[in-house]
């Protein structure tokens, strides 16, 4: 399997540990939606990230349909899943992981629009206003119980991508020690293999004058 996308997205991040934690092997295509857009395109039409290339040569887009398809097809084994078959734990976990992709958008949107927007372009308000959902979302999150017994899953994952991601791109929204549930979770996922190899060193975008 080939994984496309750079690790400083966390979306490319989330599926990239999903698959080291089901022991899965891929190779990593590294092409960048900014440098290598015509060439993005080709394996996505939408020039998104992240793809999966199966060995059988289909390609998979969006990484909720990826994990969908790593569970359905690699964890169907309750201690394999990595996420809640059905039921009120299904439930829960979804709702954890819209909070955690919908701070993502929030904290990158507000991002776009201060960094890379030229200057004379950029909306505050809008700004203020995508700042503003994403400390909600994760002030949400912060407030959920984290334990460090439970058995990894992707409502962790996704937020121990989410924190690394928000660091990067806007760490007013991380106030240190405001959440220490959350830095407690970061802290063990990071220190994980999979977390570990897939560590992005720096969030690489364009910069607007």
């Amino acid at each position: 399997m080939i994984l496309v996308g750079q690790y400083d997205s966390p979306y490319v991040r989330r599926v990239a540990v999903s698959l080291r934690v089901l022991g899965l092997e891929y190779q990593h295509d590294t092409r960048s939606v900014f440098a290598d857009f015509d060439a993005m395109r080709k394996v996505n039409p939408l020039g998104r990230i992240p793809s999966l290339v199966l060995e059988s040569g289909e390609t998979l887009i969006d990484s909720a349909a990826i994990l969908d398809w790593l569970d359905e097809t690699e964890g169907p084994e309750p201690e394999r899943a990595l996420l809640p078959r059905t039921g009120a734990e299904r439930r829960k976990a979804l709702r954890v992981i819209a909070l955690a992709t919908g701070a993502i958008d929030k904290a990158g949107a507000a991002t776009y629009e201060r960094v890379v927007r030229p200057v004379g372009l950029r909306w505050p308000d809008w700004i203020q206003r995508c700042r503003t959902q994403a400390a909600g979302a994760i002030e949400a999150l912060g407030a959920e119980t984290w334990p460090a017994s439970t058995r990894l899953d992707q409502a962790q994952i996704t937020t121990a991508c989410m924190l690394r991601y928000v660091k990067m791109a806007d760490a007013e929204l991380l106030p240190v020690g405001r959440y220490p549930s959350l830095d407690a979770l970061s802290e063990r996922c990071e220190a994980r293999p999979e977390f570990r190899a897939t560590f992005p060193a720096e969030y690489a975008i364009p910069r607007g004058e």
